[in-house]
């Protein structure tokens, strides 16, 4: 009797209709790509110097003592025939990202990561590295001081490591030397590409700039793609773009559940409805004990003591199994709370939606990574 009336008022729980949530606005700009406006990757190789005792070693990193040598010769150092063993000196690899429409002079973030077997490279600096795309061409030149979040501590008897204390960052480290050539403004076209391509955020996008706009200038190609004919306005393509960027935007999301099964997270879109199902989840415990056995030989008998295995396992349930009927059109919001009511932990909720949809009663696309 217990069980069958935790049984209703969970149906009971499932019947409630949802309250409406409002629809949330977003602005053109946070949806939009624009064609031939992007940035681009810088790699380099450099050394980090002035770490306390955690650098490379010579023997592990030779390509270490070679790129100080090389440095020193740019110096003025003669250091020809040396025996050079240090160990505060570290190689590494310094990426950045070059942003669309940076100036020479601007600064930019990098980032830094050891290739050699340094243990850390907190408080070093990274001395003059060239950054360079994938013409092999310098585009920016980094060096400052590195910051790192992780930490080492080693002792002769132990050793703890947080984080990642082999890479770090340089804030504002690196300084743009080359501009990459764009003409953005003798554009006679622009294409506008959908972060998330849909066919009727894509037609709502036509219909607000042309709105704005006071004409047929934006013309849906695909689910993904809007052109603008900047020669049927009297602006300049930028002009175009900032008049445009800020317009409000409805934009509808499709009914998607993704599941990390790494982490154990799971993300249900606001649009997720299921039909009617029956849900049974219960738990299965399983207990393993070992008893073995000491068998010995009859006294003045020859032999030897030995010990046999002996295995107990029992398997059962804990808890009470609980049941749950859901009626057709069940929202998110009743979903989730109906499965918290039963107390199902974020692994067995994957399994559950995954069964759900395998049984065609979720009506949803399953993303599992």
């Amino acid at each position: 009797m217990r069980f069958l009336t935790s049984l209703l008022s969970f149906a009971v729980l499932f019947t409630l209709a949802a309250a409406p949530i409002a629809q949330s606005q977003t602005k053109l700009r946070d949806i939009l790509d624009i064609e031939g406006v992007r940035s681009n990757d810088l790699v380099g190789y450099g050394i980090v110097v002035g770490l306390n005792g955690t650098g490379d070693s010579v023997r592990n990193s030779p390509f270490t003592e070679d790129s100080l040598s090389n440095m020193l010769e740019r110096l003025g150092v003669n250091v020809q025939g040396e025996d050079i063993r240090p160990n505060n000196v570290a190689a590494v690899l310094v990426t950045a990202t070059l942003p669309a429409f940076a100036r020479s002079g601007s600064s930019i973030d990098v980032s830094v990561a050891s290739i050699g077997d340094a243990g850390s490279l907190e408080g070093g600096t990274l001395i003059l590295t060239p950054l360079r795309g994938a013409d092999s061409q310098v585009y920016a030149v980094a060096q400052g001081s590195v910051m790192v979040s992780g930490l080492n501590v080693e002792t002769p008897g132990a050793r703890d490591t947080v984080g990642t204390p082999t890479s770090g960052s340089v804030p504002s480290g690196a300084m743009v030397e080359r501009e990459i050539g764009f003409d953005f403004n003798s554009q006679d076209s622009l294409t506008l590409a959908l972060q998330t391509p849909d066919f009727t955020t894509a037609a709502r996008v036509e219909n607000i700039i042309n709105t704005a706009l006071g004409g047929p200038v934006a013309y849906m190609r695909d689910p993904g793609t809007i052109e603008l004919n900047i020669g049927a306005t009297d602006g300049s393509p930028a002009r175009i773009l900032a008049a445009i960027e800020n317009l409000p935007i409805q934009v509808e999301t499709p009914a998607r559940i993704v599941i990390d099964e790494k982490s154990g997270t799971i993300v249900l879109g606001q649009d997720v409805t299921i039909s009617q199902v029956a849900i049974a989840q219960g738990n299965i415990s399983i207990r393993v004990r070992e008893n073995p056995v000491v068998v010995q030989p009859n006294p003045f008998a020859e032999g030897e003591t030995i010990v046999l295995p002996r295995t107990d396992i029992e398997v059962g349930q804990t808890g009470n199994q609980n049941i749950a009927l859901l009626n057709s059109n069940t929202t998110l919001s009743e979903l989730i709370d109906g499965l918290n009511a039963l107390g199902v932990r974020p692994q067995e909720m994957a399994d559950i939606i995954r069964t759900m949809k395998m049984a065609g009663a979720i009506h949803a696309e399953l993303v599992v990574r």
